[in-house]
């Protein structure tokens, strides 16, 4: 996978990694995206949107953000990002950016994390049902991870008509027993 806009955003992407280069800190791509790790943990990750590039914060919500540039992206409970717009934009805050890498990796090292309560996604009886009938399925969704299960349930309980639902439900089997997430290709 490739990271989106990383041509557009070529200057500043490689300004954040000089910067995030002086911390002893794990490099990986991840999610096609530089990801910095310590000690196995995920601590940020650079990512290119449409309108600006990011440093994501995994548990930015734990992160005091005295300068308020802390903002949340999307659905996520623990991360938030940094928005930038150029490289001389991140040349002016490297002194901040470099203090906010500082506490996260603090907090990663001190096994902090945003506690997080998740509603429990009811089954679509359409789901139970097939359940009742085929027990070697019932398994291989129990075995797959609670982000996973997630992802299936959202989608399932995401159609109107029952029907709809059941159809989704039959496409989706293969990919739950060969114990692949939603989105997951093979």
């Amino acid at each position: 996978m490739e990271m989106a806009y990383r041509e557009r955003w070529r200057a500043e992407i490689a300004a954040l990694q000089r910067i995030l280069s002086t911390f002893d800190l794990e490099e990986a791509c991840k999610w096609g995206k530089p990801c910095y790790m310590v000690d196995g943990k995920n601590v940020v990750l650079i990512q290119g949107f449409k309108e600006y590039c990011t440093l994501l914060f995994f548990q930015g919500a734990l992160l005091k953000d005295p300068k308020k540039l802390l903002v949340p992206l999307g659905q996520m409970h623990a991360g938030r990002v940094m928005k930038f717009t150029s490289a001389k934009e991140i040349a002016a805050k490297a002194a901040t950016i470099k203090a906010y890498v500082r506490e996260a990796i603090a907090a990663a090292k001190a096994g902090l994390k945003v506690e997080t309560k998740r509603r429990e996604l009811p089954l679509p009886a359409e789901l139970e049902a097939k359940f009742r009938k085929d027990a070697r399925f019932k398994r291989a969704f129990a075995a797959l991870t609670p982000g996973r299960q997630r992802g299936y349930l959202f989608h399932f309980t995401g159609a109107k008509k029952s029907e709809t639902r059941t159809a989704r439900i039959e496409k989706a089997m293969p990919a739950i027993f060969e114990g692949r997430g939603f989105q997951e290709r093979r």
